[in-house]
């Protein structure tokens, strides 16, 4: 990283400091280098103004999704913002995630997310294969694969407005990350979860809130790693979930299993 003296600068930011009482954002003033990322300068802030400035980070490289944060109100990863990106004279505001309860200074307690993983089952292998007999087309593989590029950094769970901006929501909906996992295991060609009697389209819209989402987008445009979440997971999933809903051979079979079990 170069540290010559005519390529630094001084930028102005504002982080938000405080934990679950309550805070408020706090000026600093603090030297830029060329080729630093917001997470630089907030680890500057860290050795130089503010020692006890809470924050949470691992790889520093957009794997871990650890860094996450709200940059000039957006949901991003820190160590993949490049101070480059803003002016100069431009302010900088480094905020917590909002969908998400404080803990302290930029770090907030994502438990919500991993509460909603331990809801979607897991795959179910086939009876007849046992490991290492599994085989797939490769187009099934590369359909489902862009879905395990997720790092679970929880940005696009931070942006979805249904979570975002309705507390209440949470209890019925699991978000895009985890919508996301239904559709993919939905889309495994060898997953056997229909033999075992689960429905992943309707507990994707009975069990994690599949309605709630009116695709926006939003989620897709804060993924670091560029899932297009809405356009390959989710309204696919949509699509699917509905046809299942209103099969009307599926319809008449409910509705002889009903008079049957009368």
């Amino acid at each position: 990283m170069s540290t010559d003296a005519s390529t630094a600068y001084e930028a102005h930011f504002k982080v938000w400091r405080g934990d679950t009482e309550g805070g408020g954002l706090e000026d600093f003033e603090v030297e830029v280098h060329d080729g630093e990322v917001v997470l630089d300068i907030v680890h500057r802030l860290q050795a130089t103004q503010a020692p006890d400035l809470a924050v949470r980070w691992n790889c520093k490289a957009g794997k871990c999704g650890s860094c996450s944060a709200e940059v000039n109100g957006r949901p991003r990863l820190m160590c993949m913002t490049r101070m480059s990106t803003f002016a100069r004279d431009e302010t900088i505001t480094v905020t917590p995630l909002r969908a998400f309860p404080v803990v302290r200074d930029l770090v907030t307690d994502v438990g919500f997310n991993y509460t909603k993983a331990r809801e979607v089952p897991s795959f179910v292998p086939p009876e007849d294969l046992a490991p290492g007999e599994y085989r797939m087309m490769q187009e099934d593989v590369d359909r489902s694969q862009e879905f395990r590029k997720c790092i679970e950094c929880f940005l696009c769970q931070d942006t979805c407005h249904v979570v975002r901006d309705h507390e209440e929501n949470k209890g019925a909906f699991a978000g895009p990350r985890f919508l996301m996992r239904v559709a993919e295991l939905d889309m495994h060609p060898l997953d056997a979860a229909a033999e075992e009697g689960l429905d992943r389209k309707s507990t994707a819209q009975e069990e994690h809130g599949l309605g709630y989402c009116n695709i926006t987008k939003c989620c897709t445009e804060v993924c670091p790693e560029g899932i297009r979440i809405t356009d390959n997971a989710l309204i696919p999933l949509k699509e699917r979930a509905v046809d299942r809903k209103y099969d009307p051979l599926v319809w008449l079979g409910n509705k002889i299993r009903r008079r049957t079990e009368q």
